[in-house]
């Protein structure tokens, strides 16, 4: 009794100092606690006042309210379901073993006890206790859950009730036997297992798991815990063929349990099937669902543009492709990207407003299928989606919001399946973007033709490589002071079996967009690295320039490609410069800035190509390792007319570079008079038809001035 109240007293305790998330789990075991303490209370002063062993309808409905309180702690503790019917499915499976051992305690330990006794209802409640303990033990098995680490304090919950119901089997087959009395050793256990639940919460809280998501725990449970409540039944089928008796009547308890064991067995295979049926529209959603924005994925889609052109009537599909939305993710997080999509979804959801089934296809790719229920244009639906796409004011300041490109397709007898359709919709989005983006083009005959010509160009692509078909030309730069052209720029070319040759304008940006860059410029740095080594025999003093694209810059391998490439050619690394665009710079991460430090230790030259094109700052000069600004060309060509802003902007850009101790040269110098101009600002290099087109036999260690 003293044990118990102690124990009451710590679970309260426990109550108020635990997180929300248990207090009602330590209040019903604090009650549970109080229970057991009245009822030993009461039964021992009951004991004391008159019958040695009182089994009284009040020490009876006390016990019981506590084994109810318990049940109820066990069914709210942190691990047991979520849900109402995954708690009575839980308390199901107590109740069958509990019910399952009715039998085989008859057999056991009850065959030996009068029918007298068994007669007095509260009689025979007491001896079924050790059910109700076997009962909760199930529940705290069931709950505790296999795929998870257990917490301390429901370890010394189960061994508590493993110790009540080993007494409580101990008590009902001494006092079947007539030999229990007050005083036996027995009554140690009781005092010892309410001390197991005092100790239990000494433990704190466990730790907040970063996954609250029951789907986290994705193992299955082992196949002993989907049989425990079915296990005893096998056992209590051949109880009961034992407990007949001679007469050929089975006991009214047993028959009783085994009536009750059937009602609880049908009810808990009712809540299966009903959690089978909800488990598998819950599958259903997830295969269906984009799980991020709630809309359709591509699955769904699909699915229902079949059926759209299965009933013949007018079908279009938009495809929407995000403008940007790796720069966000990029530089912001895949969280802050999450985000933007998750709100951009329900802005283009509420844009379509019935009139369509917005989809999301997977990453920043959307599509819009209008079937003949829809009233509105495919034409106009697009307008509506790219005005529910302009960023507010806050959005615009951020600079956290992608524009979208739309391409329509609209179903007709040059399309045999979906894929011909969607297909046709990406045609029309990639022109969409080559149309300056934010925009939305429909393919036409001339469009989906161009597209079967750009896909031959990207294969022919992939062989050219490895067919010498690439072809490097050097374009000198010219020391403006002396005419000495000490370096030159390499530019591929590509000399096409079919198209002749090429310029890198024309296939680079397939290049890129078919993964092709990397290979071409490994090949590039290589052969210019090589060419240098050839000029430096004649002219000591030469350079090289080489383009990396935005995509290497990325590349973690960048550093061992271009020490590999010198090494190979004998080049020493001063002699090498790389150009890299200023978008590309000013987009670049942290490590991609370290890289490009790595490089300038090395001796590798790093230049601004386009410089002034971009979003010039003094405050990225200050962060990227240039040693050299390449004037864009746009400024050079109108020093021809007098425009004063230009030679202003180009005279600025040279005494800011020598600012900033950066060598110089002015782009695109085609005619003698805007030679004269940067010659006489002061700028000290310069490049351009003037002094010499790009050509295989490069004019390094020549004079062309």
């Amino acid at each position: 009794m003293t044990v118990a109240g102690w124990a009451a007293v710590a679970c309260a305790s426990a109550a108020r100092r635990q997180p929300a998330s248990l207090r009602r789990f330590w209040s019903l075991l604090a009650a549970t606690m109080a229970l057991a303490a009245a009822g030993r209370l009461i039964w021992t002063v009951e004991r004391l006042t008159g019958d040695d062993l009182p089994h009284t309808p009040l020490i009876g409905a006390v016990f019981t309210a506590g084994i109810l309180t318990g049940t109820a702690a066990l069914l709210c503790s942190l691990t047991a379901p979520r849900t109402a019917v995954g708690r009575a499915r839980i308390l199901l499976d107590g109740v069958i073993v509990a019910l399952a051992l009715v039998p085989i305690a008859w057999v056991v330990v009850f065959r030996n006890v009068a029918d007298a006794d068994l007669a007095d209802p509260v009689r025979t409640l007491g001896l079924l206790y050790p059910m109700f303990d076997l009962m909760q033990l199930t529940i705290l098995v069931a709950v505790a859950g296999p795929a998870r680490p257990v917490w301390r304090p429901m370890s010394l919950i189960a061994g508590s009730l493993a110790l009540r119901a080993l007494s409580d089997t101990a008590y009902v087959a001494l006092f079947a036997r007539g030999d229990y009395a007050p005083g036996h050793p027995l009554d140690l256990c009781w005092p010892l297992s309410y001390l197991l639940i005092a100790a239990a919460t000494g433990y704190p809280p466990p730790p907040v798991r970063a996954d609250t998501d029951d789907t986290a725990d994705a193992a299955p449970p082992p196949w002993w815990r989907v049989a425990l409540p079915y296990l005893p039944v096998g056992g209590a089928i051949v109880a009961v063929m034992l407990a007949r008796q001679p007469s050929g009547q089975t006991p009214h308890l047993v028959f009783g349990g085994i009536l009750a064991l059937l009602a609880a067995l049908a009810v808990r295979q009712g809540l299966a099937a009903y959690e089978n049926l909800w488990l598998v529209a819950q599958l259903r959603q997830l295969a269906y669902t984009d799980q991020l924005t709630g809309l359709p994925n591509r699955l769904m889609f699909t699915r229902r543009l079949r059926r759209a052109l299965r009933d013949d009537g007018r079908v279009a599909v938009l495809l929407l492709d995000l403008d940007g939305f790796k720069q966000v993710n990029d530089r912001f997080g895949h969280a802050t990207g999450d985000a933007l999509l998750s709100g951009l979804a329900a802005r283009m959801r509420a844009a379509v407003d019935g009139d369509g089934t917005i989809a999301r296809l997977g990453g920043d790719e959307f599509a819009v299928l209008v079937d003949g229920d829809s009233s509105a244009a495919p034409e106009r639906l697009a307008q509506r989606l790219l005005q529910a796409l302009q960023p507010s004011d806050g959005e615009e300041d951020a600079g956290v919001h992608p524009s979208a490109s739309i391409g329509i397709a609209e179903y007709g007898p040059q399309h045999a399946s979906p894929t011909d359709l969607l297909r046709d919709a990406d045609i029309a989005m990639y022109a969409a973007k080559a149309a300056g983006k934010s925009a939305y083009r429909i393919c036409t005959p001339l469009l989906r033709e161009s597209a079967v010509s750009r896909a031959e160009l990207i294969a022919d692509l992939r062989r050219a490589v490895d067919e010498g078909q690439l072809r490097l030309e050097f374009q000198p730069i010219v020391d403006l002071a002396t005419g000495a052209v000490r370096s030159a720029e390499a530019l591929v070319r590509w000399w096409h079996p079919r198209l002749g040759v090429l310029t890198p304008a024309r296939f680079l940006p397939l290049a890129e967009e078919a993964g092709l860059i990397l290979p071409i410029d490994r090949w590039v740095i290589h052969e210019a690295c090589r060419a240098a080594a050839t000029w430096r025999k004649r002219a000591p003093q030469a350079t090289v320039a080489v383009n990396i694209s935005a995509a290497h810059l990325r590349r973690p391998d960048l550093i061992a490609t271009v020490t590999a490439a010198t090494a190979a050619a004998g080049l020493a690394p001063r002699a090498l410069t790389l150009e890299l665009t200023e978008s590309a710079l000013i987009e670049s991460s942290e490590a991609v800035l370290d890289r490009l430090g790595q490089l300038r230790e090395l001796g590798i030259g790093i230049a601004i190509d386009d410089f002034g094109t971009g979003y010039s700052s003094l405050s990225y000069l200050h962060r990227i390792p240039a040693t050299e600004l390449k004037i864009d060309r746009s400024f050079v060509a109108r020093l021809d007319s007098d425009d004063d802003r230009a030679y202003a902007t180009v005279e600025m850009v040279t005494r800011l570079a020598g600012a900033f101790d950066l060598a110089v040269v002015a782009e695109g110098v085609e005619t003698e008079r805007q030679h004269a101009a940067v010659a006489a600002i002061g700028c000290p290099q310069g490049q351009g038809y003037l002094y010499g087109r790009p050509d295989v036999a490069a004019a390094v260690g020549q004079n062309r001035v």
